[in-house]
């Protein structure tokens, strides 16, 4: 008598691994519909109350789908939606591999970049002896990456790089250090470029990158970014004391090597700041509008934002990170040994990386950048740096009480659904309410994971500093242009912005 078949279920893991994978065969990195994010700079969409968020195209407030030409074509709505993604390595000890992938690349002058921390780390000790193996190899490391990197260090990092010439990169570190080798890819590939010809519009002049990069792989050494599955690079325009970046489907790392052991090392303060940077991946991709209520509509292809609106694969990919955000951070920041905890927000990480990376981010973004961009001089605890810093994941945060309490109108039981992982019984709450039952439960979250500012006063703000912030968030249209309720008239967003700042002030 034959024996029954035991089928054995993927792990949480292998199912995203598996997802992504998908995600990877039908939108590999070189298919030629790569966005430029600047093309709709300029254009608000208003999302009203009764305009709810829907998963699915077909569940629009009309019944019949719009096939008729505008007269005006920037009014056209977007129709269709895209999914990239890295590829994704994840498992304990898979970074001893990365000598042989680049070896598989066809790599011969690799360009190692890191920070002078993570070079003294185990993560760069087993990258170093995963090189040597390969004799065919050879690296240079670049460990200068400023953490929250600054417009003139991507500089110098290029200027480091141009003579070497590589044929690829390998970035070991935090989000800081994979952005940076994102630009010091892009710009070794165009040498002749000004630094602002693909710096986001309006700042910059957003063109679209269309030469394929050298190979990039990422491994990740902190949970939060999701840097390693997107094609986005952030970094301090200091001239302008704004935050802005390069976003472009083409900078997507080859590779994410995602390890957990490479994150043991993290300290309490930047595994909390980068969870809460995942946390606010999660929520406002989920909450962004739709996709098919995005204007205009991309005359090609090739100009579809990376940033969408959201769909229903990110929604998939978001809410769970979100469900372990809520889950696994206090855990993580608590205690050290917890590697489960460590592991489960790497992949939360990775997963929220996918869910944003092509449904984007709103309004905390918007608002953290001139956060960030403009301290009056806060040091936040526990980070190793000579010069005052709020970290990205605490800039983004403290506004998330006052933003999803205004953005819940556009979709109440969204917002319900995203309370709900919060571990709130939404069952007898009203759509009305849906605003303030998510406000109180990330209010509550902050609270109970410690260390973090009660609002923007914490930080050193006042009031006087309000119009400043809000003229620092204006120019983030990339994002804003994905925040449901958000004005479409340029006053109007001004006093709407205005007012999420005051109420960011305390929680």
């Amino acid at each position: 008598m034959s024996s029954s078949a035991i089928r054995v279920l993927p792990n949480r893991a292998a199912k995203a691994v598996n997802l992504l994978r998908t995600i990877q065969y039908t939108h590999p990195p070189s298919c030629p519909c790569h966005s430029n994010p600047g093309h709709h700079h300029n254009h608000h969409h208003h999302v009203s109350a009764s305009n709810t968020v829907s998963r699915f195209a077909a569940r629009t407030n009309s019944n019949k789908r719009r096939y008729a030409t505008p007269t005006d074509r920037g009014q056209l709505k977007e129709y269709a939606f895209e999914m990239a993604a890295s590829s994704i390595r994840f498992g304990p000890g898979a970074t001893r591999e990365v000598g042989m992938d680049l070896s598989n690349m066809g790599a011969k002058r690799v360009a190692v970049v890191t920070d002078e921390t993570v070079d003294k780390l185990e993560a760069m000790r087993v990258v170093r002896e995963a090189l040597d193996a390969q004799p065919g190899v050879e690296y240079r490391v670049y460990n200068k990456v400023r953490i929250e990197p600054k417009d003139y260090s991507i500089k110098e990092a290029i200027s480091w790089t141009l003579p070497f010439a590589p044929d690829a990169f390998l970035a070991v570190g935090g989000g800081s250090v994979i952005d940076t080798a994102k630009l010091m890819n892009l710009y070794s590939c165009y040498p002749e470029a000004d630094f602002m010809d693909f710096v986001n519009a309006p700042l910059g002049k957003g063109l679209p990158i269309e030469r394929k990069l050298k190979p990039l792989i990422a491994v990740p050494t902190t949970a939060g970014t999701g840097s390693e599955t997107t094609g986005t690079a952030i970094f301090d325009l200091a001239s302008r004391r704004a935050k802005t970046g390069i976003a472009h489907r083409n900078l997507k790392p080859t590779l994410g090597i995602c390890d957990p052991l490479n994150t043991r090392t993290m300290p309490s303060a930047v595994k909390a700041s980068s969870g809460l940077d995942v946390l606010c991946h999660s929520l406002e991709s989920w909450t962004a509008i739709p996709y098919h209520e995005r204007t205009p509509r991309p005359t090609n292809p090739i100009v579809r934002p990376a940033y969408q609106g959201s769909n229903p694969i990110s929604d998939i990919f978001s809410l769970s990170a979100l469900r372990a955000t809520v889950k696994y951070l206090p855990r993580a920041v608590k205690d050290p040994e917890d590697m489960e905890a460590q592991s489960e927000m790497l992949l939360a990480a990775t997963l929220a990386g996918v869910g944003f990376g092509n449904a984007g981010v709103h309004l905390c973004h918007g608002m953290s950048y001139p956060v960030s961009g403009q301290n009056p001089g806060y040091q936040h605890a526990g980070y190793e740096v000579d010069a005052p810093i709020i970290p990205h994941g605490v800039s983004v945060a403290v506004t998330a009480p006052a933003v999803f309490k205004f953005t819940a109108a556009s979709n109440p039981e969204r917002h319900l659904a995203a309370a709900e992982c919060f571990g709130v019984d939404v069952s007898n709450v009203k759509r009305e309410s849906a605003g303030e039952v998510l406000s109180e439960a990330l209010t509550k979250f902050l609270a109970d994971l410690g260390d973090q500012p009660a609002g923007l006063e914490d930080l050193g703000f006042g009031r006087e500093h309000i119009d400043e912030l809000v003229e620092g968030t204006i120019p983030q249209q990339r994002v804003l242009v994905l925040a449901p309720g958000l004005a479409k008239e340029l006053e109007q967003e001004r006093e709407q912005l205005r007012g999420l700042f005051e109420e960011s002030l305390a929680h």
